[in-house]
């Protein structure tokens, strides 16, 4: 980096710290935090690292890749984020998590993508920094307007989580899910889920995979869909990181990375009468593929997983992370 970059960066950073109070310990408040977000997918979206406060030997991966900031997203983005914009700022952690609607230039010019954003600050400075970058299905764009308004709701102040009651709570999800019991995540029963703008679980979920109207249906509630075991084709989810948790708002944020042997077929899931449907080999179209992911989950006031915002891409089987 040149010396007028340098300068640059510094000026940068000496006026984010100084407008969020904490320029004497280095360190982010949560405003801070969300500040330096905005800032980096700014400089994103002009394709010019030297506009956000990068390390020098910033690590960056993207889509499982490592990348050097101008690469990846910095080079494509065309515009954004849309009003669709979640920000988890995490003071204990010095992270800043971000989930939001994004434009991309490719081949066959700009296409809507869904952005999951980590970024690790150390001494001011962005340490890390990991993206994932899904296409949003032209379908699915109409649950992509505008974030769910729990996920942007403040939870009042008396009623918040402690930082460590969200971590362990985001947490949960992926042993609940691993292990095909919803009852290891506080699900609330108007739970609903949403995966690259798709309704997945929840109240207005269809009836699960392989609907046949001849039988009864798979649970469509979040909690109960995990205890179906309609997921067991998941063989492992590994590089599990709770990035981010705000008391403020009650969002947890994870990383992970879903491995799909299909291995272990045929298994049974548990239908909504008790009874139970074969899943083989048949029912998936798909080779064995990896799936990294985001995932943004709102604990409400009461303690329980209200709403979940998840993004994934799919790799091939046994990708690396991005992060060996």
């Amino acid at each position: 980096m040149s010396i007028q970059g340098s300068i640059g960066r510094a000026a940068l950073l000496s006026a984010m710290l100084a407008a969020s109070g904490t320029a004497a310990a280095q360190s982010c408040n949560r405003d801070c935090l969300i500040t330096l977000t905005k800032t980096y997918l700014a400089a994103v979206v002009a394709h010019d690292p030297s506009k956000a406060p990068l390390a020098d030997d910033i690590a960056f991966v993207e889509n499982v890749t490592k990348m050097q900031p101008g690469q990846g997203l910095w080079a494509n983005a065309a515009s954004g984020p849309t009003d669709f914009a979640v920000y988890v700022p995490d003071v204990t952690l010095q992270q800043a998590g971000f989930m939001g609607m994004m434009a991309r230039r490719g081949e066959n010019g700009e296409e809507s993508v869904l952005v999951a954003v980590r970024l690790k600050v150390e001494g001011g400075e962005i340490a890390e920094a990991e993206h994932i970058v899904a296409a949003v299905a032209a379908n699915n764009l109409q649950r992509m307007a505008a974030p769910r308004p729990g996920l942007v709701s403040e939870v009042p102040a008396a009623s918040r989580k402690s930082h460590d009651d969200l971590v362990r709570i985001g947490l949960s999800y992926y042993d609940a899910l691993d292990d095909n019991d919803g009852t290891l995540m506080p699900f609330a029963d108007d739970c609903a889920r949403h995966e690259n703008g798709m309704y997945t679980a929840g109240p207005l979920a269809g009836s699960g995979p392989g609907a046949d109207p001849n039988r009864a249906p798979v649970a469509n509630l979040c909690g109960p869909q995990l205890s179906s075991k309609s997921f067991t084709y998941i063989d492992r989810i590994e590089n599990r990181r709770l990035i981010a948790a705000d008391p403020v708002t009650g969002l947890s944020m994870g990383f992970s990375h879903f491995r799909h042997p299909f291995d272990n077929l045929p298994y049974n899931v548990i239908l909504t009468d008790g009874s139970t449907w074969e899943r083989n080999r048949e029912n998936f179209r798909n080779n064995p593929f990896d799936m990294p992911a985001a995932h943004i989950f709102k604990i409400g006031a009461d303690g329980l997983v209200h709403e979940i915002e998840a993004v994934g891409i799919v790799t091939p089987y046994n990708s690396p992370t991005g992060w060996e």
